[in-house]
């Protein structure tokens, strides 16, 4: 009895949760919509697509900023350089597993977008890899004439459905985003296939420990971050040798790539591994 009720307390903390982020989606929609049509955002021929933002808490934001590089300075880049150490099959074979996983995300926004021809390209290069792959250590899916694409992820959907970015700021660890990207962080959790899986409370009663399917989320997550910062090492390091004003120009970089993911365009940053330069806005 008390296991069938924590069940259905559960789901209806999802439910609650789902809900919540329905509410929040057309509030800042609205919010972003009327920013929009008084001026504070140049938009590009297409809606959805922006590389100015309006700064909501410019002061704030800059102070969260600095924590976070020195943050990155302290923890992110020594762990990124140990990583880089590691021989190159390992590191490739554990970003291939990473990218197979990460894909599921990417298939979900492409159906939502209604690309149908990307989602299938997304879906079978999923099968092929986790089977044929070995669980996506390999990648025979691209020598099957299966081309790995850009990431998607729900930020990109909202854009494509035509939400402007809203005000830009600075969140703790995760770095730059704007209204619409900060929707799309939570909304990634509800259609990411991953995340769904990891936090099934009825799938972690059977194997007898409430807490390990998550676990098991954030360290595929920070492998994730960790794996994309060890490949752009160099790319930072020029970014903030060469920036008079680096948080300045981490936001322009940020807003471009992101109008640029937002109409598939091709990327002008450029980094070691551009498909991944998108996580600068931690998916």
């Amino acid at each position: 009895m008390y296991s069938i009720d924590l069940v259905a307390g559960n789901r209806r903390k999802i439910m609650l949760r789902r809900f919540l982020f329905a509410v929040l989606t057309l509030s800042l929609v609205s919010t972003s919509a009327i920013a929009g049509s008084e001026g504070s955002e140049k938009m590009s021929s297409k809606r959805g697509a922006s590389v100015e933002s309006k700064e909501c808490f410019e002061k704030l934001s800059r102070g969260i900023f600095k924590f976070n590089h020195a943050l990155d300075n302290a923890v992110f880049e020594p762990v990124s350089k140990g990583y880089r150490k590691l021989p190159v099959p390992i590191r490739k074979s554990t970003g291939n597993v990473i990218d197979n996983l990460r894909s599921l995300l990417t298939l979900s926004n492409n159906v939502l977008q209604g690309d149908i021809k990307e989602a299938g390209n997304t879906a079978g290069r999923f099968l092929i890899n986790s089977t044929v792959g070995i669980l996506g250590v390999f990648d025979p899916a691209e020598k099957m004439g299966l081309a790995e694409k850009p990431r998607e992820d729900f930020g990109q959907t909202l854009g494509k459905w035509g939400m402007s970015p809203g005000c830009y700021f600075v969140l703790p660890i995760l770095g730059p985003t704007t209204a619409r990207d900060a929707i799309g962080l939570i909304g990634n959790s509800v259609v990411d296939p991953v995340y769904q899986i990891t936090h099934n409370t009825e799938t972690d009663m059977l194997i007898g420990n409430q807490n390990y399917q998550e676990h098991n989320y954030y360290v595929f997550k920070g492998t994730d971050a960790v794996d994309f910062r060890a490949k752009n090492i160099e790319s930072f390091d020029n970014v903030e040798k060469n920036s008079i004003d680096l948080y300045s120009t981490v936001k322009s970089l940020y807003l471009q790539n992101r109008a640029q993911r937002v109409l598939n365009a091709s990327t002008t940053i450029e980094t070691q591994d551009e498909s991944d330069w998108e996580e600068i806005q931690t998916d």
